[in-house]
């Protein structure tokens, strides 16, 4: 492959890898082209050649992120399905923490301005990418929870570890995007914060489970 068949791809990941960082630092509506194209050493017109305009550079510099996130830690946590389930939902788990923790991952930051300042833009691109993942985790604590619990039960432990997860977006959020060093709340070793998620969720699963089984 020739350089001017892979030039204009180069320009491409720029332009996405620095939309995807500016749209996660500033949001959509604060964000700018000429910021974009700068950090990406690139003209306006390469915006409009790749994505026409704004709103789809957002999409896809989300969308770019996301998978880019997804390929450092994959979502199954690099087990394979013979796993017991609680082994599965701990790799998840693992995934989901070291994903947001990581100052380089941008999707969930950007979900995070979109829901302080609404675009409705991201909103079918979610639920296309997003919803997958999800339902891959409602599976894996039904798995673990058995079969004797509720979907309201299912959807509460969801809610619990999720909760538990994107406490490292809120501090990220409070410190604007800069490592944890010296917040009250000191969660820098994103690993051991990791397994923490792991013990403290698997805990409760547990004890939802012979709860329900006893009744």
């Amino acid at each position: 492959m020739s350089n001017l068949q892979t030039k204009p791809e180069k320009t491409r990941i720029r332009l996405l890898t620095a939309a995807s960082r500016i749209f996660a630092e500033k949001g959509f509506q604060e964000a700018t082209i000429a910021e974009i194209c700068g950090q990406a050493n690139a003209n306006i017109a390469s915006v409009n050649y790749h994505f026409r305009d704004k709103e789809t550079l957002y999409l896809e510099s989300w969308r770019f992120a996301f998978n880019r996130e997804l390929t450092l830690y994959p979502p199954d946590g690099g087990l394979s399905g013979n796993a017991s389930a609680e082994q599965r939902l701990a790799g998840r788990i693992k995934s989901l923490v070291l994903r947001i923790g990581d100052e380089n991952s941008y999707s969930f930051a950007i979900i995070h301005k979109e829901m302080a300042q609404p675009t409705r833009l991201l909103a079918d691109i979610l639920e296309k990418e997003i919803n997958p993942q999800r339902m891959q985790m409602f599976m894996l604590l039904k798995e673990c929870l058995g079969h004797a619990v509720t979907e309201q039960q299912i959807q509460y432990c969801h809610a619990s570890i999720m909760g538990q997860c994107f406490q490292l977006l809120r501090l990220r959020h409070m410190q604007g995007a800069r490592p944890f060093r010296s917040h009250p709340s000191d969660l820098s070793d994103i690993k051991a914060f990791a397994e923490h998620v792991v013990q403290f969720s698997l805990a409760g699963i547990r004890a939802i489970r012979s709860q329900a089984s006893n009744e």
